[in-house]
């Protein structure tokens, strides 16, 4: 069994006895908090503190030992130095406890010493079938009230609601349930995971899709603990749940250097690798704490959009302007009123009303415009929601606005968030608004950033489920291509090697001859058909145009053999140490867009497919984007269209739209390849030619890092 996800991982939250290790009277000390936290929560089970110091915790008998305890906790929460640590959860799991919460520090986190106690206590764990949480965690808590658990030290605890949130920072995890309290936010768990030696946020996830009190969960991540779980994870949890991210350390973390542009790009786009596999697994990622909350509020209500097409209804022009450009960047539409809608506004509302969308009601309106003008535009037919701006003027408070907003949500399935400007404070009509089911905001940003995430969770339940689609594959050429490496103890496949592989998994190449002279070269060429292309051909040289290694556009003969003897004399001169295999001559491929498809394998992610515009600039550009393999054909899709350069694949200027459809397809036999052939840590199709449409696409260069025997193991 491996810590943290065994199947009573559910059932650790809600445990009918817990035994409170390091439990104290003393002030200022952790323990001291902690307990009085689990009796103040109206925990529904029975709480045991232990500690041989004290007779009596919080008026509760204390017992100096796990041994003296009248039966076996379910749960341990261990507050006792590192070094006595790994004991304790020994003594639990012989007690027969389920699980431990580690609040200790001073393991993996001060250095090589504190990771070894880490191990010892993690080894025990095992040995007892223990789900662990932590060390250097801040605590766990349910507020169900049929448990009413409160495992932290938290000086406040917010109210009971359907948020879970799962943080990897103790001290974050502290801010936010202080946050939580004074802004009223609704939480269903918390799990402060520390260290995760046991339980990570791939365990969590599973068990809080589980829980009928959580309605949307929430992730503060440093790291993921393993990438291709949290992707397998996160895609089931998010058929039913939204999860909101907000990950930290956006700046490169690559080092090594990479032999390819494949892992130069990969190690340099690391932040987009996250950005690309939560996207890949539903997951909507934030920027900032305030933001996280912000939508956790909107999902919290259950409200569901189903279009981007949103209405936006205020007495203030200024601030409809601001929502309208916002709801722009956010991919909703404000599509024109019909006729009929704008002639029913225009009869309801003063003259100078404007009543395109926005529709701007003017300072001259009252709360009864508010409700009929929503229920005219939410009963057209031609919106999917609406956001309400409101600046209390003259005779309509606040109160009366809200009021008419709630009449108008009880007469329509559609959402509602609001937004109220005011001198006056306003929070008892925003507390009014949200206890009743209509998200309210401080700033029309703030609230159309709410809508569109509803829309692009939406679009992601509605997306199509197509299968991984497997293509025919020679398997026993690209065996052979694979052994013969090993055989020679090549670690580099060259591109006439590289292009076998290719080849075997249906990628296409122009037609290539070796040749080692330069009459060789100018009979392949004549074999071939003018123009051609002259590379040079070594598992030394990586990127060929740095030497001089590629001629293009060569017409004849007498141009191939000068070709020849120039490249031999400036890529001997640039790369002396170079092994030089020969020179390729190759088909010049006509017209197209030159892009890049590319596999780095990762440890924590495995094979990843890389995908973005191609040729000598891409590392200098950077217009990538990122997939795990195995890929569906609409992540495919996806990747083409998510790079900045898609447009020119699309068709510009009168130009011809490429090939798309056998890009995607090019893209998919690739990730196949990474999946299929563990052996492969790099692979370079750079650049790849995407013909006009129907004409399909071309590799024109191939290279492919082979990883050594002992890493070449089965493919993640």
């Amino acid at each position: 069994m491996v810590v943290g996800s065994s199947p009573e991982l559910h059932e650790l939250f809600r445990p009918a006895s817990v035994a409170v290790v390091g439990a104290s009277n003393r002030p200022g000390r952790v323990g001291t908090s902690l307990f009085r936290n689990l009796l103040s929560a109206g925990f529904q089970g029975v709480a045991y503190p232990v500690n041989p110091s004290w007779k009596s915790v919080s008026g509760v008998r204390c017992y100096p030992d796990l041994r003296s305890l009248p039966e076996a906790p379910e749960l341990g929460v261990v507050i006792v130095p590192a070094a006595k640590v790994a004991a304790t959860v020994d003594e639990l799991g012989r007690a027969g406890a389920k699980g431990a919460v580690i609040i200790s520090a001073g393991f993996r986190e001060v250095g090589d010493a504190g990771a070894a106690l880490e191990a010892e206590v993690v080894a025990r764990a095992r040995e007892h079938r223990m789900s662990l949480v932590g060390p250097n965690c801040f605590g766990v808590f349910n507020t169900d009230p049929e448990v009413g658990l409160n495992a932290t030290f938290s000086e406040l605890l917010p109210p009971a609601g359907n948020i879970a949130f799962v943080s990897q920072s103790g001290a974050l995890g502290a801010g936010i349930l202080k946050y939580g309290a004074s802004e009223r936010i609704g939480f269903s768990r918390f799990v402060s995971v520390g260290n995760r030696a046991g339980v990570d946020e791939n365990d969590l996830l599973t068990s809080l899709d589980r829980d009928p009190r959580t309605r949307v969960i929430l992730l503060y991540v440093e790291s993921l603990a393993n990438g291709r779980q949290f992707l397998e994870a996160a895609r089931e949890v998010t058929e039913h749940k939204p999860v909101l991210v907000i990950k930290s350390g956006r700046t490169s973390a690559g080092e090594r250097a990479a032999k390819s542009h494949t892992g130069s790009l990969a190690q340099s786009g690391r932040d987009q690798l996250f950005d690309s596999v939560f996207a890949q697994a539903g997951v909507q990622r934030v920027d900032s704490l305030g933001d996280l909350f912000r939508l956790a509020k909107i999902f919290s209500t259950g409200l569901a959009l189903d279009g981007p097409r949103l209405a936006i209804l205020t007495n203030s022009g200024g601030p409809g302007i601001v929502a309208a450009d916002a709801a722009i960047r956010q991919g909703l539409e404000l599509p024109p009123l019909s006729a009929g809608l704008r002639t029913q506004l225009a009869g309801e509302l003063p003259s100078i009303a404007a009543v395109a969308n926005p529709v701007d009601m003017t300072a001259d309106v009252g709360a009864e415009d508010y409700r009929r003008s929503l229920i005219a535009l939410l009963g057209s037919g031609e919106v999917d929601g609406a956001m309400v701006i409101s600046t209390p003027t003259g005779t309509m408070t606040g109160d009366r606005v809200a009021r008419a907003i709630l009449e108008a949500r009880a007469a329509t399935s559609k959402p509602i968030v609001a937004c109220l400007f005011g001198l006056s404070d306003l929070s008892a009509e925003v507390t009014f608004l949200e206890q009743h089911g209509v998200p309210t905001y401080t700033f029309p940003e703030e609230a159309v950033e709410g809508l569109g995430s509803l829309a692009r969770y939406r679009a992601w339940l509605n997306r199509p489920r197509l299968p991984v689609r497997s293509f025919p594959v020679d398997a026993a050429k690209a065996e052979a291509v694979l052994r013969r490496a090993a055989e020679s103890g090549q670690s580099v496949l060259p591109e006439y090697a590289a292009r076998g592989l290719l080849e075997a998994y249906g990628l296409r190449f122009p037609g290539s001859e070796l040749v080692r002279s330069a009459e060789e070269a100018a009979a392949a060429a004549g074999r071939l058909g003018y123009p051609v292309v002259l590379k040079v051909a070594s598992p030394d040289i990586s990127h060929k145009t740095d030497v001089g290694g590629v001629a293009v556009g060569l017409a004849d003969a007498a141009s191939v053999r000068a070709a020849f003897q120039r490249m031999d004399r400036q890529v001997r001169a640039a790369a002396p140490t170079a092994r030089i295999d020969g020179y390729e001559v190759e088909s010049q491929v006509p017209g197209g867009k030159e892009v890049l498809v590319g596999v780095q394998r990762d440890p924590n992610f495995g094979p990843i497919v890389v995908f973005g515009l191609g040729g000598i600039y891409v590392e200098v550009l950077k217009d990538v984007t990122f997939r795990l393999a195995p890929m569906r054909p609409l992540s495919a899709q996806h990747m083409v269209e998510s790079v900045r350069a898609y447009p020119l694949l699309a068709g510009v200027r009168g130009e011809p739209p490429s090939d798309v459809a056998a890009l995607v397809e090019a893209i998919e036999r690739v990730s196949q390849l990474a999946v299929e052939r563990p052996e492969v840590s790099e692979l370079d199709l750079n650049p790849l030619i995407v013909r006009p449409a129907g004409q399909g696409v071309v590799a024109v260069d191939a290279r492919v890092v082979l990883a050594p025997p002992s890493r070449s193991g089965p493919s993640p």
